[in-house]
């Protein structure tokens, strides 16, 4: 830290020397030209020291991995309701692979569940860990199906295209982060295209991928998360008692076997290239509201709890006998807070 302080106050100082020196003090000529020496020396000196020019511009892997890896944990713990699965598979998986100086492949997670269970936020708090600008981090690529491949009869063109943008990126930043949202809207074998990518080469074409990150979102296999949800409820027993033996194995073939899912039959599940199918169990009016009090404090405002009951209770639960989870999860709350919030 000295040292880049000292550094960055020479080059100010270099260069806010013209502004300080009084008019017709040293010839402009030669004063520029020690100036921009001095100066071109001193950025040099930024550039040598990796960490020195990662302070002011984004670098591959910008945090430790170590850091990374306590950022999302600290995220998850604080931020994440109701999800002790997702919790403890996420930054296992992540902080293991980080850790992991000879990894054999990429890491992939196939996130799943209902809408609103938080997959989006778990994938936005990943990459917000490994890079502080998070999504808009240049190492950081995100395709949503329904806009960045909505031609079924251009499928042959998005593999091209996926392919060749995984290969740039990657041949940039061995650490680059890919998600995938709405792979259940995906179509039928596109996905397969990166099979290459995820598989256990050391090289392909002179690049190494196995330091990337993929991460896979879809509702598909939701229903089957809520089967096994619903008969621990049924059983009385609690939802903290759900390991991910419980699920993962029928989660996967569930995925498998969907036409509707851009997993269908896919070589990256036949290939075991999947490293966990990571389940996000539906939502209870607990976590709801959990969810909205921590809406309402982002915004500025004390928690009102009248305000938080009404709110939770005004969204619609399933199954339609037993009304235990939220069918839009925590989805809708941001826009139902507009309407208590709107002065």
């Amino acid at each position: 830290m000295k040292l880049r302080r000292g550094a960055l106050r020479a080059a100010l100082a270099l260069v806010l020397l013209p502004l300080l020196t009084p008019a017709g003090a040293v010839e402009p000529i030669s004063l520029g030209l020690a100036i921009a020496g001095a100066a071109a020396s001193a950025l040099t000196g930024f550039i040598s020291y990796p960490r020195l020019y990662c302070y002011f511009r984004e670098c591959c892997l910008h945090r430790h991995d170590q850091r990374a890896a306590a950022a999302l944990q600290q995220n998850l713990d604080k931020k994440l309701f109701g999800q002790h699965l997702v919790s403890k598979v996420v930054v296992k998986a992540v902080k293991g692979f980080l850790n992991n100086t000879n990894a054999k492949k990429p890491l992939a997670l196939s996130l799943h569940g209902w809408t609103g269970t938080g997959k989006n936020f778990v994938s936005k708090i990943v990459a917000e860990s490994i890079y502080k600008r998070g999504l808009q981090s240049k190492y950081v690529h995100q395709f949503v199906a329904t806009l960045h491949f909505p031609h079924a009869h251009s499928i042959n063109l998005y593999k091209d295209q996926l392919q060749s943008w995984i290969r740039g990126n990657v041949s940039i930043c061995p650490r680059s982060l890919f998600i995938f949202d709405e792979m259940d809207k995906m179509h039928a074998g596109l996905i397969d295209s990166i099979k290459p990518f995820l598989d256990y080469y050391e090289l392909l074409d002179g690049v190494s991928y196995r330091q990337a990150i993929f991460i896979f979102l879809s509702n598909a296999g939701a229903e089957k998360i809520t089967e096994v949800a619903l008969d621990f409820w049924r059983n009385g027993r609690t939802r903290e008692d759900i390991q991910l033996t419980h699920i993962q194995n029928a989660l996967s073939v569930s995925v498998f076997n969907n036409k509707n899912s851009g997993f269908w039959h896919s070589t990256l599940i036949d290939r075991n290239l999947i490293d966990y199918f990571i389940p996000f169990l539906p939502l209870e009016y607990r976590h709801v509201k959990m969810c909205i009090r921590v809406e309402i404090e982002s915004r500025g405002y004390t928690v009102d709890e009248d305000i938080v009951s009404r709110i939770a209770d005004e969204m619609t639960y399933f199954p339609r006998e037993e009304r235990i989870y939220s069918d839009k999860g925590c989805k809708t709350v941001d826009a139902k807070l507009d309407y208590y919030y709107d002065f």
